[in-house]
């Protein structure tokens, strides 16, 4: 087997080649990553300086709004400014620094999601004991875990990045660096390092989206006890929630959970979870709440009288 690392670059393919489909690449993805922002930046001004957004499910919809914003940063930025130039290239140590921002980011996000449903189980399926079990030190130690916990499976895929030896091709076929378009550079038997992120990456990505599910079909479950009103607004959010989890596990399981083989229909599955859901989330999980948008009504007009009274 011939070891060496002689690659210190990678060129990247992006998602077209065609220069006119290439600005309908720049165009469509700068509106989308803007979105976003915008969206993203919102939540986390208003759930951060509104006190009546203080309870522990705004407390984890603003990490998962970071989450959203950072995720999205890692991936969109470059994909729209290679979208732009004729040839687009990536050193070594920033594509090995994408894969890790990309993954701690991502499953920063699969955490923050189960702790929403954990949320949402608990203030459906034990009200009189909401308070108690979700506190303030219970949520900070639970985001503390999820950040813990993402950067541990972070730092394994970047060492499974860098056990790769490279010794030859150098064109990556996709529009960001991850562990499946490396494997396929790599001039090695990569059976292991495939099982290896299949047992990583993947098993998260499963076990998460089987979690999720569980979760809410308990708290569809348990609604047979509330009142009408009390049900319709519960299975609303909960129908959105789980459009989410849907949209963004589904991609994820069919890219992680498989054998190192190519599908020309990759680029655009990973689309899903790297661009739409963080443009999704605060559409579904905050901006359709009524709380939410009377906080920014109220943040609005504040914002207003002081702007008049300059």
């Amino acid at each position: 087997m011939q070891l060496c690392n002689n690659v210190t670059e990678f060129i990247m393919l992006g998602l077209a080649q065609d220069p006119v489909r290439k600005k309908l690449v720049f165009v469509t993805f700068l509106l989308f990553y803007l979105g976003t922002l915008l969206g993203n930046f919102l939540i986390i001004t208003t759930i951060k300086t509104s006190r009546a957004l203080g309870t522990p499910m705004y407390f984890f919809l603003f990490h998962l709004s970071l989450s959203d914003t950072c995720y999205s940063t890692s991936v969109a930025p470059r994909m729209i400014v290679d979208a732009l130039l004729k040839k687009t290239t990536i050193s070594f140590s920033e594509c090995i620094i994408q894969v890790f921002s990309f993954h701690f980011f991502g499953c920063l996000e699969i955490f923050i999601l189960i702790l929403v449903a954990l949320d949402r189980y608990v203030a459906i399926c034990k009200p009189l004991h909401y308070m108690t079990i979700m506190s303030r030190q219970v949520c900070g130690a639970l985001v503390i875990v999820a950040w813990v916990g993402s950067c541990v499976h972070s730092l394994a895929q970047v060492f499974l990045a860098l056990s790769l030896p490279f010794c030859g091709p150098n064109v990556i076929d996709h529009y960001f660096c991850d562990l499946q378009p490396l494997l396929r550079l790599a001039c090695t038997d990569t059976y292991m390092v495939n099982l290896l992120l299949v047992s990583n990456s993947g098993a998260i990505c499963t076990v998460s989206f089987v979690m999720l599910m569980f979760s809410y079909v308990i708290i569809l479950h348990s609604l047979r006890n509330h009142s009408a009103q009390g049900r319709r607004k519960a299975l609303s959010t909960c129908v959105s929630h789980i459009i989410v989890v849907i949209l963004f596990f589904g991609p994820c399981i069919f890219i992680y959970t498989r054998p190192a083989t190519t599908f020309s229909i990759d680029k655009m599955i990973a689309v899903f979870y790297t661009l739409g859901t963080p443009l999704l989330n605060p559409l579904i999980y905050t901006l359709r709440n009524t709380e939410v948008k009377n906080a920014m009504r109220m943040l609005w007009s504040k914002k207003l009288i002081s702007d008049d009274k300059r």
